[in-house]
């Protein structure tokens, strides 16, 4: 019981940190929304391709893997299997094979929620 809540308290650190920084990202600064949810992949590509994040996704579990750094971080690891398995080819279908699920969650999820509410411009 006490492992399971420690488990949770770090995914929940972690996890928050990454989040409150993008929401002060949103509030203090001109960036769109769409230029920090891709500066957060770029910078989980980054934080992989040094050595820092797997780490991080090891101590923090959840709280790491989930945020879009963390999906950096899956099209990395795809990435690096796929060139060891397969070779230079692994660099353009690796990424895709191991984030899969989560691309397929994002359009059926995406286009259910298009399907039920109307969408309508910013105002």
């Amino acid at each position: 019981m006490i492992k399971l809540f420690l488990s949770l308290l770090k995914a929940f650190a972690v996890g928050g940190t990454i989040c409150a920084f993008g929401e002060l990202l949103v509030l203090k600064t001109k960036l769109t929304p769409a230029r920090i949810l891709v500066g957060y992949i770029v910078a989980g590509v980054i934080l992989s391709a040094v050595g820092l994040y797997g780490p991080l996704a090891q101590f923090a579990e959840a709280g790491a893997t989930i945020p879009l750094t963390g999906f950096g971080h899956a099209l990395v690891t795809g990435v690096k299997h796929a060139v060891q398995e397969i070779g230079f080819m692994g660099v353009f279908t690796g990424g895709l094979t191991s984030t899969s699920a989560g691309i397929t969650a994002a359009v059926f999820f995406g286009t259910l929620a298009a399907m039920c509410f109307k969408p309508r411009p910013k105002e």
